[in-house]
């Protein structure tokens, strides 16, 4: 029987959960029963089992969710839409945490903090507050005892990892060492230090750039000398979710449609920025996480979730981003392998066809009728089919481009998203030919060539010293030629002996044919001797299982 590790009344809730929603493989395990073949539950208990386990659950489901080089689409889609119902505290528990635990008096700091919370999550919630400088802030505050909370169901999700990794999903990708990267990732927006580094970088790099003006794009502030791991005050932004904003009023004199336009791209300008040029990207552009403020600016909050690209595999990324508007079925191919972060044996022609049959269904569309999103969802669901493990991160990738292009759309309903982007490729190309410094590329690809000019004649002038005097040698290796040597080995041992076996049983024979006693006893001996080869060479063709 599958057992839990020991955490008090918390085990108890698991299974009691966990048996009470047709989870069949689950259920069988837990009461000793038939289990059968290890099955993970369907999309709809499972979300189901995720949220009535609660908030910690959710949010491993929600990082799930930024997996669809694991899952299916259905379990992306149902993971997709979790949220976590969670009341928030009351004003006394965070009155009380404020007063004992703030870096600084209260009354030194605050001229007022609100008591009724803007929002409440699984791991914090925020209130407004005035400083006695006057401005207005954030405070995020931790619940108090959600540590405790993360560090025991880490245990318990881990255990439930091992058993997970008897089935196939959890054969063909490392479940354990997957639960192990999801624990900590939530016990890493614990600290809310952390969110406040993310909120800064992104704050910082989005500040230079020539694709758009900086000053129509808000990162809020960080209060560094207020903010530790259990506090996080930022700078306040009065506005409202970008979905729900009325472009009619001012400050704008330009119509709904235009200053539409001009919204959609600036949003996708910053965040292609962030995907292809920074390579740190804010993981969540949900339509609540993009505010449209009161002076007409655009403003990005909630940096807990961010994902990181490395100079390659930005580069990869890139030429797909071409391969796929050129339907190039081939390079998609050739790329997906280069992604890869281990590659075994790889059936090129079916991952081919694969993108072939995926692409072709936007061969008669318009650019503008690209659901770019879903070509990059099934990118990832092509490398899962084939075996082929592609760096996490594009998981992340995936999922901002996902949430970023649904919120365009719902905004815009008229964006065309290669109208959009298409500027920002050749500008993407252009840096990758010359760098964003292109007389340092220069002077580098001069130095590269000096070098390449000092060593030929040295090398060619070797080689042809080797063919005049005949010593020159390859080395070459052929893939499989070892096996066919062995094999090859083989037969003619086999051969040989034969051979040999035939030898015997004719000298034994012409041997048997005289009347001398010795001859006789010699022509005994070889036919004994033959016998023992001829067995032997039977049972090792045998053994061999290809007598036919």
């Amino acid at each position: 029987m599958f057992a839990l590790p020991q955490a008090g009344d918390r085990r108890g809730e698991i299974i009691k959960v966990l048996l009470s929603n047709g989870w069949d493989y689950m259920n069988g395990l837990l009461t000793m029963g038939k289990v059968g073949e290890p099955q993970i539950p369907t999309p709809e208990v499972l979300t189901k089992i995720l949220v009535e386990l609660g908030p910690f659950y959710v949010k491993l489901g929600q990082l799930l969710s930024t997996r669809p080089d694991l899952l299916p689409p259905r379990y992306i889609n149902a993971l997709t839409a979790l949220q976590s119902n969670v009341p928030p505290l009351p004003w006394s528990a965070i009155d009380d945490l404020l007063q004992r635990e703030f870096p600084q008096p209260l009354g030194e700091t605050f001229q007022e903090i609100e008591p009724e919370p803007i929002a409440a999550g699984s791991i914090g919630q925020i209130h407004r507050a005035v400083l006695q400088s006057g401005e207005t802030v954030a405070i995020k505050v931790k619940r108090p005892g959600i540590d405790a909370v993360v560090e025991q169901d880490s245990l318990l999700i881990k255990d439930v990892a091992e058993l997970i990794s008897r089935t196939e999903f959890g054969q063909n990708y490392d479940i354990v060492k997957l639960a192990d990267e999801f624990t900590q990732t939530v016990k890493a927006e614990l600290n809310f230090d952390t969110e406040a580094i993310y909120t800064n970088t992104l704050r910082s790099n989005l500040a230079k750039t020539t694709w758009f003006d900086p000053n129509q794009l808000v990162i809020p502030k960080v209060y560094w000398k207020l903010t530790n791991e259990k506090f996080l005050v930022l700078e306040w932004l009065d506005g409202v979710p970008i979905l729900t904003a009325d472009l009619s009023q001012p400050p704008s004199e330009k119509n709904i449609t235009e200053r539409k336009k001009e919204i959609t791209t600036l949003l996708f300008r910053a965040f292609f920025q962030q995907l292809y040029v920074d390579g740190f990207f804010h993981a969540d552009p949900h339509p609540g996480n993009i505010f449209y403020l009161e002076d007409g600016r655009l403003a990005l909050i909630d940096c807990g979730m961010v994902g990181r690209l490395d100079p390659r595999t930005r580069q990869l990324l890139t030429e797909m981003l071409l391969a796929i508007v050129d339907l190039d079925a081939k390079r998609c191919a050739q790329l997906t392998v280069e992604l890869s972060e281990s590659v075994g044996h790889v059936n090129f022609q079916r991952l081919e066809v694969d993108y072939e049959r995926m692409l072709r269904k936007y061969y008669d569309l318009s650019l503008s009728e690209f659901n770019f999103s879903e070509v990059v969802y099934e990118f990832l669901r092509i490398a899962r089919v084939n075996k082929l493990k592609v760096p996490a991160c594009l998981g992340l990738y995936a999922k901002c481009l996902a949430n970023l292009e649904g919120a365009g759309r719902q905004f815009n309903p008229e964006l065309n998203l290669f109208t959009e982007i298409n500027p920002l490729i050749t500008d993407l190309f252009r840096r990758q030919l010359f760098g964003t410094n292109p007389l340092q590329t220069a002077l580098r690809t001069v130095l590269d060539l000096k070098a390449v000019s000092l060593k030929t004649p040295r090398q060619m002038d070797v080689l042809l010293d080797r063919l005049t005097t005949e010593t020159l040698q390859w080395n070459v290796r052929i893939e499989g030629l070892e096996p066919l040597r062995r094999t090859i080995d083989k037969s003619a041992n086999r051969l040989s002996f034969s051979i040999v076996l035939g030898s015997l049983i004719m000298g034994a024979a012409i041997l048997s044919t005289g009347n001398d006693q010795q001859l006789t006893l010699i022509a005994n001996v070889l036919f004994v001797a033959a016998t023992v080869i001829g067995f032997w060479l039977v049972i090792s063709i045998l053994r061999s299982g290809r007598l036919k």
